[in-house]
């Protein structure tokens, strides 16, 4: 299995948002449940570059879409 080019915290530092483990529990915490109906880049927290950083990582399947959606399923 290859090593993942990215890890959690990374995503949010591409965020803007702190990314050490409490800040991240604080985040998930503060956010949470988001209903599954909800696509993470359409989620009410986000600012319009965030947002856009989700969807284009989630098009592209970049590496960033495995971490994008281990962060939508640590929100549900």
């Amino acid at each position: 299995m290859e090593k993942p080019v990215h890890v959690f915290n990374e995503l949010f530092l591409q965020l803007g948002l702190p990314n050490d483990g409490d800040a991240i529990e604080a985040f998930i915490k503060a956010h949470s449940p988001l209903p599954e109906r909800v696509k993470i880049a359409d989620a009410p927290f986000w600012t319009t570059a965030q947002a856009a950083f989700l969807r284009e990582k989630l098009a592209e399947d970049a590496d960033w879409a495995e971490l994008v959606d281990q962060l939508s399923a640590a929100l549900r």
